[in-house]
């Protein structure tokens, strides 16, 4: 298709370039966003690499090393109001895809959100709203106060709606709290960025349980729309005998005890049931409680073996997680599932019987299937089990139109069968808490939506960009930031110390600097130098993505900007 000038709308007389028959190439260079693969595999919505480039490039923005982590912050607090508790929490998927992995090691992009999140605590930063307070007057009512629900609720706040959320237990948090220990958590970095939420005006309604102190039916009534996010509390039983009784809990319900302040006795020996984060959780926290729960002063420290039916390879707990039990001395048996519970006379738990496993055809997890091994049964003695095989929402306790439900069915925008509900988090599937807060984003952005007669829209984003497009020698080489911990010895003498350490601001500012940017122009000058005809004129205002402008009027189609642009954002059109 022949190139038009704007002013007399004419086939432009392009030079002729060598080759055969001596023809005119059409093709000419564009600057084409893509789509990063951090974001394309960050389930809160995080524009991560904006955040990072803000830091990396704030010298070209004209921006200090402060100012710069200002807006950074607000960047990635954008679509995600819980930046250092999912600094802390978050098992960083957008990790796994980073184009830097090919070179030295991906960005370390969670440490980095935790860094941010931290810096706004310790400034005392707010979050950003797009209108004031009491700018619209519907009213939303948030069912359960977890990642989603505060996701939600920022999201509607930040847009100047009247939001209430009713929680059920004492504090807001969900499984963030009453499910996640406070050595990887600290209650007072949760506290601190719940509050900055309620800052904005939310209604924060805890102890008041939906079905019990206020009827579903009521919400429905009463306000304009109800996002539900309980979350999967309630704990699966693993079925097998001797299981109901006394010294047999289930993982979440193991962890409220302890996050409520009320740990239950565990007694020398603990057997912990499963594979994932909550039952790595269990074993940790059983590590630190006292032998007996009533005398804090008795030596802290059970002995805990935990038991899994599959092999470490398909062990769906965070690795670190795994690590640091191991280090701590939690014992893992591996192809190992729970057979029978053995009682004394007195209903007392003193032995567990394991079946011993193999592994056949994978199951539509896509994992390898534990198989029995006819007749292979040992016994372990144990004065307590803690069982953490799945989690379950419940329904039945909210009553009304939930109270027959067994997980909430939703649309992609959060939108349930139900007049005026919208869902999101556990109660639809399990998940992250990364997949909750964007899932609590989403369905605000659709309640917003329908209040205002519009349609909600997925961000448009060019193809993604992969690591064979980026010109990864041209970057210099840079070791990954790893943040450091206490030593195993450290934590359990110190049980409720936080164990991992974050990074400072000089650790932050260097690997902010690591990303590539892909897809999206950093100002290298690579192309405004190569390009013989001077087709690039720089902008005299900088930003990330915006440093040149191309005369298409004098390109001759080339080529040199293309091959030579490192991170893969020109292409020929």
């Amino acid at each position: 298709m022949a190139l038009l000038k704007k002013t007399d709308k004419k086939p432009l007389k392009l030079p002729t370039r060598g080759g055969a028959g001596g023809g005119v190439s059409s093709l000419r260079p564009q600057q084409i966003e893509k789509l990063a693969p951090c974001l394309d595999t960050c389930p809160a919505g995080n524009d991560i690499r904006l955040w990072l480039n803000t830091i990396s490039q704030r010298e070209k923005s004209n921006l200090s090393l402060e100012a710069a982590f200002d807006l950074a912050f607000r960047l990635a607090s954008a679509n995600n109001p819980l930046p250092a508790v999912m600094g802390r929490v978050c098992p960083h998927p957008c990790e796994n895809k980073c184009n830097r992995k090919e070179k030295e090691g991906s960005v370390g992009i969670n440490s980095l959100e935790r860094f941010l999140g931290d810096w706004a605590l310790d400034r005392k930063l707010k979050l950003s709203v797009l209108a004031p307070a009491g700018t619209h007057s519907e009213k939303i009512a948030v069912v359960g106060g977890g990642p989603a629900g505060l996701s939600a609720a920022y999201q509607l706040a930040s847009r100047g709606y009247k939001v209430t959320i009713f929680e059920s237990l004492p504090e807001a948090g969900g499984m963030l709290r009453y499910g996640i220990p406070d050595y990887r958590l600290p209650r007072s970095v949760l506290d601190a960025e719940i509050q900055r939420i309620v800052d904005l005006g939310v209604e924060l309604r805890c102890s008041t349980a939906i079905g019990k102190d206020v009827s579903f039916e009521s919400l429905q009534k009463d306000f304009d729309a109800v996002f539900v996010a309980i979350g999967a509390h309630q704990g699966k039983k693993i079925r097998v005998p001797g299981e109901d009784g006394p010294m047999v809990y289930t993982g979440t319900e193991f962890l409220r005890q302890v996050a409520l302040g009320k740990p239950p006795p565990v007694g020398k020996k603990v057997a912990v049931i499963g594979g994932g984060d909550t039952a790595i959780d269990a074993a940790r926290v059983c590590l630190r409680l006292p032998e007996d729960a009533a005398n804090v002063s008795s030596r802290l420290g059970a002995d805990v073996t935990l038991f899994y039916r599959r092999t470490r390879t398909e062990m769906p707990a965070i690795e670190a997680e795994v690590v640091g039990a191991v280090e701590e001395k939690v014992k893992i048996e591996f192809l190992a599932a729970p057979a029978k519970i053995v009682r004394d006379e007195s209903g007392k738990v003193v032995k567990l019987v394991i079946q011993r496993m193999r592994l056949g055809d994978p199951d539509a997890s896509g994992r390898r299937s534990p198989v029995p091994i006819e007749g292979d049964l040992i016994e372990v003695d144990c004065d307590t089990v803690i069982t953490a095989v799945s989690q379950e929402p419940d329904f039945k306790s909210v009553g009304g139109a939930l109270g027959a439900t067994r997980w909430l069915e939703a649309d992609g925008w959060g939108k349930t069968s139900i007049p005026k509900v919208w869902t999101g988090g556990d109660n639809v599937n399990l998940g992250l808490a990364t997949i909750a807060v964007g899932q609590g984003r989403k369905a605000a952005e659709a309640i917003h939506a329908s209040f205002r007669g519009e349609e909600a829209k997925v961000p448009s984003h060019g193809p993604e960009v992969t690591a064979q497009r980026i010109k990864i020698d041209f970057y210099e080489p840079k070791p990954r930031a790893e943040r450091t911990h206490l030593d195993a010895e450290t934590r359990l003498a110190q049980p409720h110390a936080e164990i991992e350490h974050g990074l400072t601001p000089e650790q932050a500012t260097e690997e902010a600097s690591r990303c590539f940017s892909c897809g999206l122009c950093f100002g290298c000058e690579r192309c405004w130098m190569y390009c013989t005809p001077s087709c690039f004129t720089k902008l005299s205002e900088h930003a990330p993505g915006s440093y040149y402008k191309i005369k298409l009027d004098t390109c001759d189609g080339c080529k040199k900007c293309v091959d030579e642009c490192p991170c893969g954002m020109l292409d020929m059109v």
